[in-house]
Order: C-alpha cells, then structure tokens, then sequence
C-alpha cells in the first residue's frame, strides 16, 4: 500500500477526537521523528527484509544491539505526553532468531523519562512485553491498564505525570552484552482510547410494520456447505415473512418446528439469518434485544469481517468475499444457549483461537427471555468491550496485535439469527428473539469552526462540505493557504489521501475510502477539520 506521509502532531482545536497522535512509519528520509541511539546502530529508512501481509510497508527502522550493555533508541517530543488524556503507545517490531546471542528473555520494553532531567531514568515507568521472534507483531503499551514498573517507587502512577516527554525502546533488556537486531515500523502514540462514539452513523428502530427493511437488511437463505449449517445446526434459514417481521416497533426473528424444503433439502426447523448491507470499522453497537427460551436455542448478535469468502454471505455477493473465516475475524456481542438459561456470553474467532475459543466472558441476566436488555460492543482499534445494560463483562485486547491475533482493522457487518442445535426440545414448537433497535456510533463530527487557529494574523476559510459525504467532499479554503497541501487521516493517524489544492474551492475523490471517520488537515496552518465519509 503506497503511503504518502510519516508523522503527525495534531492539537486539535476542535474535540478530543485527537488531541495528540505522533506517527512515524520511516518512509520519508530524513525520519520526522529524532530517534537517537544509545550503545546501538540505528538506521531509520531501512529496507524491509519480511514485507508480508501484516507489514507491507517498504520502509523499517533497523535497531542493532552489537553488545552495547545498555542499548536503545529514544525520542524527546517538545511538547510532552498528557498521560491523563492519553496512555497508549504502539508499533510493530520483528527480531529474526538468527541474529541474537545469549539466553535474554525476548522481551520489547518502552520507557517514559523525563529529557529535562540530568538522570532522565530516575523517574522513569516502564512497561515490558514478550515478542514472538520470527514474525511482524503489532506491541501496545497501554499506561493506564498495563502492569508498569516505577524506577523511583515514590514516582506514582504514570497516568498522574505530566512529566514525561522522552520515548526509550529497548529490547531483549539491559545490563547485558548480547546482540540484537530488530526492525521496527509503524510507531505511534495512539490516542484511540479517547474516541468518543457519539454518532449516529446507522440504525434501524423498526418502526414501520411488515417485512423488513430490504435496504438494510439481507436474508442469507443459502446453505454454505450445500448440506447444511455449521455446528450441526438443523435448521433452515428463510426470507419468509413468518421467520421474520416487524411489528409494533420491534424486529421478530422467529424460530418454528416445521419440516421445510429448501436447496432439495428437507429440514424439521425454520428460522431467519440477517445479514446488514452496513459494514464498519470501530465505533459503539448497542442492540436491545429479548431472547427466546428453550433447550437448543442459540440467538446470537455478532459480526463477520465483510471480506469473508462464504456463499450466499451478502457482501459475499457484492464481490468482497476474499478471506476465509476465521481469518476474517468475528466478534460475538451476544450469544444464548437455551441449555444455559440466563447466561450470556460475548466473544472472539481469530486465527489465534477460533471454534472453542479461549477469548470469550459473560455474564448472568436473569430476565433476558422476559424482558429487553441492551447488549453494546465497543470497538476500538486496539480493543473490543462487551456490556449488558452498561455492565461490562469481557475486554479483548491481545498484548501482541498481529494477523493472528487481530484481523479487527477492517469493516465488519451486523448479524442477526436464530441458530438450532441438535439437541432441540423435543417440546419446542416456536420461539423469537425480539429487537427493539439496532444503532452504531463513530465518533462526532464536530462542525464547530468558532476555535480557529490564527494564521499570519487572520482567521482563514477552511471548510469541509458536504458533511457526511459520500464519493466526493469539497474544500473551501482560503486564498492563503492554496498551494498548501491537504492530508486525510484515517482514525489511526495514517494518511489515507494526500493533494496539494490550487484554488478556493477544491474537489476531493473519497470513493475508495471505507466508511467511518477521517480527519483533515492543511499543512500551513495546522487546523484540522473532521467529516465522515457515509
């Protein structure tokens, strides 16, 4: 993938959407960032020698340990880190086997010191994390969350510093002379964890009665293995309006006992599959829903990664189908097996653990065949929350982001359904789960232009319309700042579009964007303006 851009300060003088992200991925020479080596050999526009699908980028930096005893490579940001607003750092790391010595632990740590100080390590915090060798791996360093370790135990927690303005990466540890070579890509001080998803950017509230909506939803009725369903299921999916309507305000996916024929297969059950013509990346579901009861039943809200290869799948019937599950990934929201009546559950299908999964939690709910609950998601792009009724049950967030681990970096769609398993109450004879809505959040466009920075004394025209766009957007900016170039962030600091603007009024192509929320910004002035690209 072609980028066009390595590093990124925004004070944002809009919302906290960002108020700081630095951002290197060692494209550009010279490297935006000042690394600086200590007791190592440092290259910050290095080929990459394992360009694969997790790192595909063409640029690393390259960190040679040559046995210095306290090697690492370190950065000091002129305006600090506020540890109060935002805790995460990350950046993807690969150390070939082939070139260590010694028995170190394989292990990545990052420090925060203070670069003011004459000993900037004595009030140091320092979080260390195990690494994989062989293999790029995305490591995230979370100060709020993380186990961290003081140098001064009388320094407090980093969360509560304002102190903190130099980075130190180290790995495979101090104190010692053993040799190391790592690369390094893709550093970045995320401010992810303060996304505020507060807007409405898709639902469904179910209010017209009858069949449901077509432009938002799709029946999946095809049988993909050509026998039947996966785990045993018995059922058949329909389009009927008998497994599916809506009345009064909710959605009724309705599971019956009926033989049915479909696809020259006969089955004892029916039930509905919906899949959404919506799909996303990060933000806020939230689906308040009734369960059914009875042995055998198993509701499930979820998601699929839109790009999984299943037949009969809708956006797999939009040309999208590309990857296999579980490497599509799959985020479970809520799940109910009528055999454990009141528990639910929420979680992960990675490559890292799919099927029997280990990653999953949940909770009881001792009404949730008799009365509506809201089951909520949180996706952020370092983690996924699950809640019910704002009580939180389950956080996946793997300390290593790789493909294994974390395919959660591309849109995913909604789905609903009724599964049936073999071991059916021989008694059951019909059971719905009932959805009163539907509704998915990003973060606020903040259309506020009040707070503008000054530039050269005035306050410039920077304008973004229409807002949300689809396939184009325009940018009305000031006579000033044309021949300035325009970058568009995606929502982890990485530019996305870049294009020098020649006049007032400027015709940006966002087509090939995904949908969700960008960020602008026009390098003369530094303002900042966000849209959504609907």
């Amino acid at each position: 993938m072609l980028k066009f851009f390595t590093f990124s300060v925004f004070f944002s003088l809009l919302s906290p959407l960002f108020s700081q992200i630095i951002f290197d991925d060692f494209e550009a020479t010279p490297s935006p960032v000042n690394w600086q080596p200590d007791n190592c050999n440092l290259i910050t526009h290095y080929d990459n020698p394992f360009v694969d699908g997790v790192n595909p980028s063409s640029k690393v930096l390259l960190y040679h340990d040559v046995g210095g005893q306290y090697a690492n490579i370190r950065f000091t940001h002129p305006y600090g880190f506020d540890m109060d607003v935002q805790q995460i750092f990350s950046f993807k790391i690969y150390v070939p086997s082939d070139a260590l010595t010694g028995n170190q632990n394989n292990q990545v740590s990052l420090k925060l010191q203070n670069a003011i100080l004459g000993q900037p390590w004595t009030t140091q915090s320092e979080i260390i994390k195990n690494i994989q060798l062989d293999t790029w791996q995305t490591v995230t360093f979370d100060f709020m969350n993380d186990n961290y370790l003081n140098y001064n135990p009388n320094s407090g927690a980093p969360v509560n510093r304002k102190d903190f303005n130099r980075v130190v990466i180290q790995v495979n540890g101090e104190n010692n002379f053993d040799q190391v070579l790592a690369y390094i890509d893709d550093f970045q001080y995320d401010g992810s964890e303060i996304l505020s998803f507060d807007q409405l950017v898709w639902n469904d509230e179910f209010d017209q009665n009858g069949a449901v909506n077509p432009d938002k939803w799709f029946h999946q009725t095809l049988i993909p293995n050509g026998n039947s369903w996966f785990n045993n299921e018995v059922q058949h999916y329909t389009n009927r309006i008998q497994n599916s309507f809506v009345n009064d305000g909710k959605l009724s996916i309705v599971a019956i006992k009926e033989p049915f024929t479909n696809q020259g297969i006969t089955k004892q059950y029916t039930s509905a599959r919906l899949n959404s013509k919506f799909a996303f990346t990060y933000g806020k579901v939230e689906v308040r829903a009734k369960m059914p009861i009875g042995v055998g039943t198993w509701p499930a809200i979820w998601t699929l990664g839109k790009n999984i290869s299943e037949s009969g799948a809708y956006w797999h019937t939009q040309g999208f189908g590309t990857t296999g599950w579980p490497a599509c990934g799959e985020i479970d929201i809520m799940e109910h097996w009528g055999s454990n009546q009141n528990f639910v559950q929420s979680a992960t299908h990675t490559p890292s653990s799919f099927g029997a999964t280990v990653n999953h939690g949940g909770q009881i709910v001792e009404t949730v065949s008799t009365e509506f609950h809201t089951y909520t998601l949180y996706w952020y792009p370092n983690k996924l929350v699950f809640l019910v009724d704002d009580k939180m049950h389950y956080v996946y967030q793997p300390a290593v982001q790789n493909a294994a681990t974390w395919p959660f970096f591309q849109d995913q769609y909604l789905l609903l359904n009724i599964a049936i398993e073999p071991t059916i109450d021989p008694n059951f004879t019909q059971g719905a789960m009932e959805v009163d809505y539907v509704r998915v959040y990003q973060p606020l466009v903040d259309e506020d232009t009040s707070s503008l920075g000054e530039f050269d004394g005035l306050h410039p025209i920077f304008e973004v319309f229409p807002n949300p766009g689809a396939d184009v957007i325009y940018l009305h900016i000031d006579e000033a700042m044309q021949c300035a170039r325009i970058n568009i962030f995606n929502l982890q600091g990485l530019i996305v579009q870049s294009v020098e603007v020649q006049e007032s009024i400027t015709t940006l192509n966002i087509e090939g964007l995904d949908r969700g929320v960008y960020v602008i910004q026009e390098s003369k002035s530094g303002m900042v303006r966000r849209f959504v690209k609907g």
